[in-house]
This record gives C-alpha cells, structure tokens and sequence, in this order.
C-alpha cells in the first residue's frame, strides 16, 4: 500500500469511528441504549454480508455490528420520504436562476 493509500485508509477508519460514536451517542441521548443488554437476537445471514458490513463500519464483533446498524435504523430521519412527497409542489416554469 502506498503511503496515500495508507493515509486515505487511517482518515476513512477515523471518519467511521467517530461516526459510529456519534451515532451511539445519539442513540443513548434518546434512551435506545443503556446498561441493561436485555434482549437476545438471532438469525442467519450471508458471512459475506456479516464481513462485508464490519469491514465498511469498521467494528469487530457482531454484537457492534447489530447495535450500530439498529441504531441507524431507528434514528434515521424521513428526509427522503419527505422529499419525494414534495415533488410537483413547485412550479415547474420557476425561474431558479441557474
């Protein structure tokens, strides 16, 4: 690896780290997680998908895994619901100014 690609690597594995930090912040904030790991949860899935997820959030164990990516899901807003709802609601003859 080129030291570039070395620096792009460490600077993408820093953005997913505090990205991740802040969205179990969020989560915590709202009361989604605390002390208490009271639920289990199972399933079968692709390893591949397993892998190809921890790689691209850069966790390590399933258990990081499942509660960043529930975490995402049930704080994710309604901007792109939102935004197709808006569609047709400007006139299409606006002048934008472009």
């Amino acid at each position: 690896m080129t030291i570039r690609g070395a620096a792009t690597a460490a600077s993408e594995e820093r953005i997913a780290h505090t990205r991740n930090r802040l969205v179990l912040e969020q989560a915590r904030a709202v009361g989604l997680l605390g002390a208490a790991k009271n639920t289990r949860l199972s399933g079968r899935v692709p390893s591949e998908l397993i892998e190809a997820a921890k790689k691209r959030a850069h966790v390590t164990s399933d258990t990081e895994l499942l509660e960043l990516a529930l975490s995402r899901l049930a704080l994710e807003d309604d901007f792109g619901a939102r935004l197709v709802g808006r569609k047709g609601s400007i006139s299409a003859d606006i002048d934008l100014g472009i």
